[in-house]
């Protein structure tokens, strides 16, 4: 590869062919069907608050607040490697056509949010504001010519300065979309055209700061690992992922959960699963993420059977996600020395997974105690979480 154009489209259609491996995976057919409950569910709710919302309520401020701060968070994909600050030295004077392919596409793939934000926020603005279309839909057009600085300016920051003291250029950036979009809303459209314009000539100042040092690809490089690690993580909630890893930390306040396990010979598997599940990051905050998501959608989703189902495929997810977790581990473990049946240990993680259900139906119904009908929360986590242990590969 003696350009970077080929650097950058083989890299790229690696990059496209790994997310694609995990994303087949993520989005199956009971993921899609409890996103059309849970979008169903909030755009009923949204509506029906639109009906009542109050003609004084600051929706310039909450629209910009939440796109300037979503907008400010624009961290490039640059598809860097390890390897690549030694074999791409050759190419650096070709970098910069590297770099402009990889802005572009990290504009494309971040932009998505910002704007399902904007056009979720429309019947807002229409119900409270007296903006015409061409006013809203000009705050639409600056929310994207927004992002797109956004992201030129923090990728020239991070060159320039090697990512030191990001979060000072982020808060900064922050407010001024805030204060931009909030303008363009305020129907004062000359103030926010005049703060775009600094932010315009922020990043425009950045990027000539920038290129006249060498490029920081330990920085570019940590990045990209970090931002991969971080889909391995979420890809590893819905199938494995061989080549993650997971981090293990003691969590000292949940020492007294061990004491409750009766110190006997049968119970030697389910201590070391207990434990396991505690100090495990990826198992543990697994199961306390989809938890917290069923006391969220319980409170909030207003509509009984939504909440059943959304609630039944999170307790489907959680106990089917650690099951193979706990019992496919391949590493050293300490009972491999003792004669202990191999079958206790299966049993073991089908007893730890049948007291995490418990406790999870238990706080989930206690969340759901003001909606119709809570007790059948209760019933149908108990119900799904046992079929799932009775049901899925030992």
């Amino acid at each position: 590869m003696k350009h970077v154009n080929d650097v950058w489209a083989k890299r790229f259609a690696a990059y496209m062919n790994e997310t694609q491996k995990y994303m087949r995976f993520i989005f199956t057919g009971h993921i899609a069907l409890v996103l059309v409950f849970v979008i169903g569910a909030l755009g009923y709710q949204y509506s029906e608050w639109l009906a009542v919302v109050p003609n004084d309520f600051p929706v310039d401020w909450v629209v910009a607040a939440v796109i300037g701060i979503v907008v400010a968070f624009s961290a490039p994909a640059t598809l860097l490697k390890a390897p690549d600050q030694v074999y791409l030295l050759p190419l650096e004077t070709e970098m910069r056509n590297y770099f402009k392919k990889a802005l572009n596409w990290t504009f494309a793939s971040q932009v998505i949010v910002p704007i399902i934000l904007y056009i979720i926020a429309i019947p807002l603005i229409n119900t409270v504001t007296d903006l015409d279309s061409l006013q809203i839909w000009f705050g639409f057009l600056i929310t994207i010519v927004m992002k797109y600085f956004h992201v030129q300016a923090e990728f020239h920051y991070r060159f320039a300065n090697r990512g030191r003291f990001i979060w000072i250029d982020r808060l900064a950036r922050m407010i001024m979309s805030v204060l931009i979009l909030q303008s363009i809303l305020g129907d004062e459209l000359w103030v926010g055209s005049l703060m775009l314009l600094i932010l315009v000539m922020y990043s425009s100042s950045l990027s000539k700061k920038a290129y006249v040092q060498p490029i920081p690809y330990e920085h570019f490089i940590v990045l990209e690992e970090n931002r991969m690690m971080s889909f391995y993580r979420f890809a590893n909630y819905f199938t494995d992922v061989p080549h993650l890893k997971g981090t293990v930390k003691r969590r000292g306040y949940l020492n007294f959960v061990y004491g409750l396990i009766q110190y006997k010979k049968a119970n030697t598997q389910l201590y070391l699963v207990t434990r396991t599940f505690i100090r495990v990051s990826d198992n543990y905050f697994l199961w306390i993420r989809l938890t917290v998501i069923s006391v969220v959608v319980a409170l909030f989703a207003g509509i009984p059977v939504v909440i059943w189902v959304v609630v039944a495929a999170l307790s489907f997810a959680s106990t089917l996600q650690l099951k193979q977790a706990l019992l496919a581990s391949h590493d050293f473990r300490m009972d491999m020395l003792y004669p202990v049946p191999e079958k206790q240990r299966v049993q073991a993680v089908e007893k730890l997974l049948r007291m995490l259900y418990m406790l999870q139906a238990v706080v989930v119904t206690i969340a759901s105690i003001s909606q119709p009908y809570f007790y059948v929360v209760f019933v149908v986590i108990i119900a799904v979480g046992e079929l799932t242990i009775m049901l899925s590969k030992k």
